[in-house]
């Protein structure tokens, strides 16, 4: 059975870091891109960062410069590290992986920046 299942989530002071994991269970077929999104309240769900197959990346514009994705293709996980958070970055972030013609989701973390 495929799982994504994310941690690392929390709750963070302006100009802080997390870093957000994304353990995917189970096999994927043709996986085009894996990915983080996010929804703030009140919001619509963004994407944040993908790294696409071939090991390209995208960012929103939002978060670039402070963002970065990357995969352990050995343990089948991927991370967003997040630097100088800020109260615009509090959301659910949610893990995705885009194979052809489907997409799966992981239930969030929820990620809370504030003083």
């Amino acid at each position: 059975q495929v799982q994504l299942v994310e941690s690392g989530g929390g709750l963070v002071q302006p100009g802080g870091s997390l870093r957000l994991s994304c353990a995917a269970s189970g096999t994927f077929f043709n996986v085009y891109a894996m990915a983080w999104y996010r929804r703030a309240p009140g919001k619509q769900r963004e994407l944040v960062a993908r790294i696409i197959r071939g090991g390209s990346t995208n960012y929103a514009d939002s978060v670039k410069g402070r963002f970065t994705i990357s995969g352990d293709s050995a343990k089948n996980t991927v991370y967003l590290q997040m630097n100088s958070l800020t109260p615009e970055d509090t959301a659910v972030y949610y893990c995705n992986v885009d194979t052809v013609g489907y997409n799966y989701w992981g239930q969030g973390t929820q990620v809370t920046v504030s003083s």
